[in-house]
């Protein structure tokens, strides 16, 4: 088994207080980013920033459907982490500041990929689907504070 990793990001034309703010309420604003990959969404405690638990499947893949159990943290200021109790992912999302009114979101995911010749495919392919489907996030997320 080898470690999968994926990261996109975006600068976005809001404050790195808005955006964080945006990205930490599970409750109301992150439902209405998720791209059509993302099915059962739902918020099973907290549902701002630290502390909140939050599920959803996401398909990453025409046959394959990600069961997720998330669980939030906050180590640093301007940093989500996501952990899935379900698997060894973890999305990291981080937020800073990228000139006057403006906010760099750098999202990072990373989990332990299978081994032999079908974790070399993983490793290779799986980033580019998950980048996609959070690239599409991000591009929603500014959208949203257009």
């Amino acid at each position: 088994m080898s470690q999968v990793y994926a990261a996109t990001q975006r600068v976005l034309e809001a404050s790195p207080e808005r955006v964080y703010e945006a990205l930490a309420d599970y409750e109301q604003t992150r439902p209405r980013l998720l791209p059509v990959q993302y099915s059962e969404y739902e918020v099973r405690e907290g549902g701002k920033g630290a502390g909140t638990r939050v599920h959803w499947k996401l398909q990453a893949t025409e046959k394959r459907v990600r069961d997720c159990l998330f669980t939030v943290s906050e180590p640093t200021p301007g940093e989500l982490v996501e952990t899935d109790a379900n698997s060894s992912m973890v999305i990291t999302w981080t937020v800073t500041p990228a000139g006057e009114g403006r906010a760099k979101v750098a999202v990072e995911t990373t989990w332990q990929g299978a081994g032999g010749i079908g974790g070399f495919f993983e490793r290779t392919f799986a980033p580019k689907g998950i980048n996609r489907i959070h690239d599409e996030v991000l591009g929603r997320l500014a959208a949203e504070l257009g």
